[in-house]
């Protein structure tokens, strides 16, 4: 199966259009597990055992594991997420942009070491750094849009021939660059006329969208302007604010209902 078609199957069966962000940060994580030979792992396993009925997919940051030399553990949790959550593809979140040659090799580092589901790119150097990914054509690539941060409109709001850059990145998805149906865009909760003004140009593609919880996003406002016509389309990613609901033992219990609390307000909107 390809990796919407995972995400579409996972989110059926759990009613969910919830993404879980694995971003561990060790001076955030409980007691508990701090002092375990591989602290980001067992966290992560915890978080994934008690969350996998409620979501559609997991998306581990790889910066948090890079930064501090736990590359191994991210490996080991997307192995675990396969293993003992399988039907809950892997985003790994990695915004890689380069020239082609070595998009080859992050390619192949997402897609083949980490094994991962899907990847988050950026487009900023256009289609030649994207094709290596593409071309991984059951793989899903992520491509960054109308990201959340609040500075993204320094270039994504920039005009150019008439419309944001942001809108001519859509268009290059929708209509040049996504041939072999493997692609979606990252459109950020933080900006809902954005999102819906997207959701029209683009009524069937799939959206990533960061930025509820921590950042501040609506959720019934994602919900509303960006589902697709079936009620679908979205991978609505908290990270924060449901692995650190619980900061002691109990951790994973509170994880659980912070992602099942999350799961029904979405669903509440839902068409």
């Amino acid at each position: 199966m390809s990796f919407f078609s995972d995400v579409n199957a996972a989110s059926a069966r759990n009613n969910s259009l919830v993404c879980v962000g694995l971003d561990p940060d060790f001076k955030k994580l409980p007691e508990c597990v701090k002092g375990a030979a591989k602290p980001f792992l067992e966290f992560n396993k915890a978080i994934v055992d008690a969350t996998k009925d409620y979501v559609s997919c997991y998306k581990p940051q790889a910066a948090y594991y890079a930064g501090c030399g736990r590359e191994d553990e991210l490996l080991e949790t997307i192995s675990y997420i396969h293993e003992n959550a399988p039907g809950i593809p892997v985003i790994l979140d990695v915004k890689r942009g380069d020239i082609g040659s070595t998009a080859e090799q992050y390619a192949k580092e997402a897609f083949e070491r980490y094994q991962a589901d899907a990847v988050t790119v950026n487009p900023y150097m256009g289609y030649d750094t994207l094709k290596p990914f593409l071309d991984y054509t059951e793989k899903g690539v992520i491509i960054l849009c109308r990201t959340s941060n609040p500075n993204s409109g320094d270039l994504q709001s920039l005009v150019c021939d008439g419309m944001p850059v942001y809108e001519h990145v859509a268009r290059l998805v929708r209509d040049k660059w996504n041939t072999a149906g493997n692609a979606a865009i990252v459109v950020g909760a933080t900006y809902p006329e954005e999102l819906e003004r997207l959701r029209k140009l683009c009524p069937e593609l799939p959206f990533l969208v960061p930025g509820v919880g921590a950042q501040g996003g609506d959720v019934e406002k994602v919900v509303r302007l960006g589902c697709t016509a079936d009620g679908g389309g979205l991978m609505i990613n908290s990270s924060r604010g449901i692995i650190f609901a619980g900061k002691d033992e109990n951790f994973a219990e509170a994880s659980r209902n912070a992602a099942k609390a999350l799961r029904d307000q979405i669903n509440s909107f839902r068409k």
